[in-house]
């Protein structure tokens, strides 16, 4: 078996969470662990308090964000080796009618650790790339100069850690998945039968409609990956702006520009294995003379709900971490601004958001228009 540089490439959605991961982690730990030296020399019990918030911000951040990210990136890497074995399903059982074993095979899987070193080892480089600015605008007035230290626990928590650890879930996981018979698995047969949910063969419901539910169906996982794109859009940007009172404009970029990144490589990643799940079902629609419009509704038209949801989702969550933020964290800090839901931010956002998600759409309705019943035939 041969992971190819086209399937390597479908993982630069693991690289990028777990770089925006660490990349966020790298410079508040560090700070953490270099203000923590600090600690009992301070006297002001202004500065103080001012101090524990600090602190305290930088522990909540590194909770919230790394732990997040890294329950999505558990959930792409398993996403993507299933998209694996389904994609090589004949060539592995060839490989297991030849007598390697699952574990010898699963083994092989390790390589898509890979990824997550990439992610890791330049989130963590460019985060000590900015730590100065960072260091510089969370250090508090009064305080004495807080000096950049390398430490190497870090290096090992936030580098080696991960990365041994998703090399050993991608071998578990693909021990897992392919423990299927051989014969199954040379006929092609990569989806799993819908037993438990049946969907009622009703005559009278339009094959366009039936087609959508199946599409909806068989890819329950895609709909995730769209939700999620759309709850970084909302949550991130809205958050960005609404913080700029509670924090410096860096830190409100620095939550955009990880956002935005998330969203966009999340919501292409998604389309591009939906479209290319479909091809078949699209390139038979098109030879039965169904317009691109009713073949992009059938395939793409179900995952609005999933992207609305996803945006609200984001919404509430960034009020509510924002609520904690000021009534939890820095409930003992004098002159903290008050914090208001924005309905104006939230207006803006979601009219962008719109946009961003039809354009999307709209840019794979027209790749849909290129396939072709050739196109289908030779890849069989």
């Amino acid at each position: 078996m041969v992971i190819s540089l086209k399937d390597s490439l479908k993982l630069i959605g693991i690289i990028i969470v777990s770089f925006c991961a660490v990349f966020v982690c790298t410079f508040f730990l560090n700070f953490y662990l270099d203000a923590s030296k600090l600690e009992g020399a301070i006297t002001d019990s202004e500065i103080i308090i001012l101090y524990d918030a600090q602190m305290a911000t930088a522990k909540f951040t590194c909770a919230i964000t790394g732990g997040f990210l890294a329950l999505i990136a558990v959930i792409m890497l398993i996403f993507y080796i299933k998209l694996y074995i389904d994609g090589h399903s004949k060539q592995l059982g060839i490989l297991k009618a030849m007598g390697y074993s699952d574990g010898k095979i699963a083994l092989r899987f390790a390589v898509f650790g890979i990824s997550v070193l990439l992610g890791t080892a330049l989130g963590f480089g460019c985060g000590f790339v900015i730590m100065p600015n960072v260091y510089k605008s969370l250090t508090i007035d009064g305080l004495p100069h807080i000096a950049i230290t390398f430490h190497a626990e870090l290096l090992i928590a936030l580098i080696v850690a991960p990365s041994v650890l998703f090399s050993a879930l991608a071998v578990g996981y693909a021990y897992l998945a392919l423990r299927r018979p051989v014969s199954e698995m040379l006929r092609g047969k990569t989806e799993k039968k819908l037993k438990n949910r049946k969907i009622k063969e009703d005559k009278e419901r339009a094959f366009l409609v039936e087609m959508l539910f199946k599409t909806l169906g068989g890819r329950k996982s895609l709909a995730f990956f769209i939700a999620f794109a759309c709850f970084c859009f909302s949550a991130m940007i809205q958050m960005s702006v609404s913080m700029l009172d509670l924090s410096t404009v860096g830190m409100g970029a620095i939550i955009l520009v990880i956002g935005v990144v998330l969203a966009v490589t999340t919501m292409l990643m998604a389309t591009e294995s939906l479209i290319r799940s479909n091809i078949k079902n699209i390139s038979i629609m098109k030879a039965f003379g169904y317009s691109l419009k009713e073949s992009s509704l059938t395939v793409l038209g179900g995952y609005h709900i999933f992207a609305l949801i996803g945006f609200a989702v984001g919404t509430v969550y960034q009020y509510v971490l924002l609520r904690v933020m000021v009534d939890v964290v820095y409930k003992d800090v004098v002159a903290v601004p008050e914090y208001n839901f924005n309905v104006s931010v939230f207006f803006i956002t979601l009219a962008v958001f719109i946009v961003f998600y039809e354009a999307v759409m709209l840019f794979y309705t027209l790749k849909m228009s290129k396939i072709s019943v050739k196109e289908v035939m030779e890849e069989n």
